[in-house]
C-alpha cells in the first residue's frame, strides 16, 4: 500500500456493504456498522462499570469496535455462513485477515504502526476487551435483523433468532442487560421513542 494511504483507505469503509447473501430493505455499510458497534461496545463498558461494579475502559472498547472490521476494506465482507462453514475456511480467512491488516499498516508511518496493530485484529493481550466488542458486534447484527423485520423483510427472521440465541449464550451479563433494557426501544417508532406517542 502507498505510504500515508491508511486514513484514505478507512474512508472506503462506506463502500463495503454487509449482508451480501441476504435481501436487504436498506443496505448497511461497514462504516455505519462500525460506528454502531462502537456505540454498543461503549455502552457495554459503562454497564460493566456502573451496573456490575466492573473496571473496564469503555473508551478503549469503543476504539476497538471502530476498527474491528477494517481488514474488510481489503477482504470485503465475508458472510458468516461462509466464514464459519469449516475449520479450513475459517483458518484460511484468519490468515487473509492478517495479510490485510499488515497491508493497511503499510499505509502508516512506521512509528504509528504499533499503535494501530492491536486495533485491527483481536489480540490475546486484550482478550477481555475483545469479548465485549464481539458481543457488541452480535448485538448490532441482531438490531439489523430487527430493523429489516420492522420493514416487512422476512429474509432476516432466521438470522434474528440465531443471533439472539448466540447473544444469550455468551454468558456476558452486560450483553443481557443491554438486550433487556435497551434493545426493546429499537422496535419503537420515532414518536414512541421521543415520548410523543
Amino acid at each position: 500500500m502507498k505510504e500515508n494511504a491508511f486514513y484514505a483507505m478507512l474512508s472506503r469503509m462506506k463502500y463495503i456493504n454487509r449482508w451480501g447473501l441476504m435481501r436487504n430493505s436498506r443496505d448497511e455499510n461497514l462504516c455505519e456498522h462500525s460506528l454502531e458497534v462502537a456505540f454498543i461496545a461503549h455502552a457495554l463498558g459503562l454497564i460493566n462499570n456502573r451496573v456490575f461494579d466492573g473496571d473496564i475502559n469503555p473508551e478503549r472498547l469503543a476504539i476497538l469496535a471502530m476498527y474491528h472490521d477494517t481488514t474488510e476494506i481489503i477482504t470485503g465482507d465475508m458472510p458468516t455462513p461462509v466464514k464459519y462453514h469449516s475449520d479450513v475456511i475459517r483458518k484460511a480467512y484468519s490468515e487473509v485477515e492478517v495479510i490485510a491488516r499488515d497491508e493497511l499498516l503499510e499505509g502508516l508511518p512506521e512509528d504509528f504502526r504499533d499503535f494501530y496493530r492491536p486495533l485491527l485484529l483481536e489480540s490475546e493481550d486484550e482478550e477481555r476487551a475483545w469479548k465485549f466488542v464481539k458481543a457488541a458486534d452480535k448485538i448490532s447484527a441482531y438490531l439489523k435483523c430487527v430493523d429489516e423485520k420492522n420493514m416487512g423483510n422476512t429474509d432476516f427472521a432466521d438470522a434474528e433468532k440465531s443471533i439472539l440465541k448466540t447473544i444469550r449464550g455468551l454468558g456476558l451479563p452486560e450483553a443481557d442487560y443491554f438486550m433487556d433494557k435497551f434493545a426493546p426501544a429499537y422496535m419503537h417508532t420515532l414518536d414512541e421513542s421521543s415520548g410523543k406517542n
